[in-house]
């Protein structure tokens, strides 16, 4: 089995390269510098240079994949903006975080969608609880919420064109990573091999879904 994990320097990309590489699974994985890179190869992943902000960086990802067949795409990259709806956001921490969290995947999808159908695989996006409006009580990191509530849109607007495909938005849980802070109840060790367990057993009925990382699915998001 071929897995792509998009954004994989650090975090929970990097051990989902981990742990797939563990179970002996063939992963083709991404990074934006030398380090990220050299990580990547220390784990036996097939490591590409690939900046998910940059359309130009992302346009090059569909020859270096050419004929390849994807049982499954993660797309992991994220960035967070702090500060909520009593000041208006910085545009650099706007822009930052959109092309991360939603141009990005909306760049590689039409590239990627197709190998992900030739393998009938799945396509999941590390989404988070905090892009779900419904669940919405106050503005923290309000520019982080707007950007996971797009991606949601952007999964669930994709999937009717891709049907030989499972798309489908994922909350890994409140996690230790640079992201989540050290008082995360969730290691990512324990957060992927949750996530690696309920992406198994997606099916037919789970497409352009929001399921949580213990498989508990949302509705209503």
């Amino acid at each position: 089995m071929t897995i792509l994990i998009l954004g994989a320097s650090r975090g929970l990309g990097l051990e989902f390269v981990r742990q797939y590489r563990a179970q002996g699974e063939r992963v083709i994985a991404s990074a934006r510098d030398a380090e990220g890179l050299a990580r990547l190869q220390e784990l036996g992943a097939q490591a590409l240079k690939v900046d998910v902000t940059d359309p130009a960086s992302v346009s090059g990802l569909g020859w270096q994949l050419d004929g390849e067949k994807i049982a499954l795409a993660l797309y992991v990259a994220g960035a967070m903006a702090r500060g909520g709806a009593t000041e208006p956001p910085a545009r650099a921490d706007f822009d930052r975080v959109m092309h991360t969290n939603v141009l990005g995947a909306m760049q590689v999808i039409p590239q990627l969608a197709p190998l992900v159908e030739a393998a009938g695989g799945r396509f999941v996006f590390i989404s988070s609880d905090m892009g779900r409006i419904g669940a919405t009580d106050n503005s923290h990191s309000w520019v982080y919420r707007a950007s996971k509530a797009a991606l949601n849109m952007a999964v669930v607007a994709a999937q009717p064109d891709y049907p030989e495909a499972i798309f489908v938005a994922m909350h890994p849980g409140w996690v230790q990573t640079d992201m989540g802070g050290r008082e995360a109840p969730l290691t990512p060790q324990q957060s992927v091999m949750a996530m690696r367990k309920t992406i198994a057993g997606l099916g037919p009925g789970d497409r352009g879904s929001f399921v949580s990382y213990d498989g508990r699915r949302a509705e209503g998001w």
